[in-house]
């Protein structure tokens, strides 16, 4: 059962990429393909007779299997972040090969199913175009079923003979492909990896005398049962319709409008060409979806900073009140005043420059 629980921690160490296309709601899945039983020790009950002769022929014996078949069915929620649950049923199917060791049993016939149901939980990663992968673990109860398992000893003095089924708690890890059908909505075509082992199923063995049909031993073997399916398949998510024509185009944002308007040295009075500026500044709000207009008052370096301060205000109240008189709401102006802060053209202390006495109305 080791290589069982390695093989079951690997899956979970997977590092997920993240979730790029998910399911939201119901669907159904299923899947055919090939199955794989790993080489089977038989794990005789040394307590019993069958034990106690298998023992007497050697140190061990194993199982070989064919190839054989898988099939399962599930049905699943997906939960729209990528993560999956779903409850499966699956049956896998596969003939006897050889049995060896004990005294050198060969050539085998009869066959092992596994069947049951199982709880799997599963992440969609990232996906690769138009392929999304996926992985799970899984948890349940399958049942494993020998059919006229037959093996005889080499010079036929006895038969190795097995008819019986035991069910115990299983685990698996999943590892998949699909590929969404673009012809069919919520369609995909699947390709999975499935590995599902069983805590060892108690099964009743005997030895026969081929000649006679005595029993000659009978006891209980603990097999291994290490499951390896590759499944193609089909999965069907019912809410996942027609995907919606792409949304229009959210329309662009009015650019973002500056008017200047130019004071007279040492005055917060406008001047003519002044009231005409403000006056294409209202327009301009009222024509645009504007929603919010800034009115910022400046002034140039000729006086102390204290009185440039209240001068840019005065200039700004001048025009915030030239806008209200051409229909602007006052509520929709905002006012205010950077003094000799932010220059239109840097210069030194004490320098009148026109470009610096000025209003910016700023429409956004």
């Amino acid at each position: 059962m080791g290589k069982g629980r390695a093989l079951l921690a690997a899956f979970c160490l997977v590092p997920t990429l993240g979730a790029a296309q998910t399911l939201q709601g119901p669907y159904v899945a299923g899947g055919i393909g090939a199955n794989f039983i790993q080489e089977t020790d038989l794990n005789p009950d040394s307590q019993t007779r069958l034990g106690l002769r298998l023992g007497n022929l050697g140190t061990g014996g194993n199982l070989a299997f064919n190839p054989g078949f898988a099939g399962v069915m599930s049905f699943g929620w997906g939960f729209g972040n990528g993560l999956r649950a779903e409850v499966e049923g699956s049956w896998r199917s596969n003939s006897l090969d050889t049995l060896s060791g004990y005294g050198a049993l060969g050539h085998a016939s009869g066959s092992q199913d596994t069947y049951g149901v199982m709880a799997n939980v599963l992440l969609d990663l990232r996906a690769i175009g138009p392929v999304v992968p996926y992985i799970g673990v899984g948890a349940g109860y399958m049942v494993t079923n020998w059919r006229a398992i037959r093996a005889n000893m080499v010079g036929g003095a006895l038969r190795f003979t097995g008819d019986d089924s035991d069910g115990r708690f299983a685990y698996q890890g999943i590892a998949g492909l699909a590929f969404p059908l673009g012809f069919a909505p919520g369609l995909a075509l699947t390709a999975e990896y499935r590995f599902l082992g069983t805590l060892q199923p108690q099964l009743q063995a005997r030895f026969d005398n081929p000649t006679t049909g005595a029993t000659v031993a009978t006891g209980t073997v603990g097999p291994e049962n290490y499951n390896h399916s590759l499944m193609l398949g089909l999965r069907f998510a019912f809410n996942q319709g027609a995907a919606p024509p792409p949304a229009a185009p959210a329309a662009a944002p009015e650019p973002t409008r500056t008017f200047l308007v130019f004071f007279d040295w040492d005055r917060a009075e406008l001047t003519d060409r002044a009231r005409q500026i403000v006056g294409q500044a209202a327009a301009t709000a009222r024509g645009g979806r504007t929603t919010r207009i800034d009115v910022a008052g400046h002034a140039d370096r000729s006086g102390t900073p204290q009185y440039n301060q209240a001068l840019s205000q005065r200039r700004a109240e001048a025009v915030a009140s030239e806008l209200v008189r051409q229909g602007i709401q006052r509520s929709e102006i905002t006012v205010t005043a950077l003094g000799e802060s932010r220059p239109l053209v840097p210069t030194a202390d004490g320098v009148r420059e026109p470009q610096n006495r000025r209003v910016e109305i700023v429409l956004r």
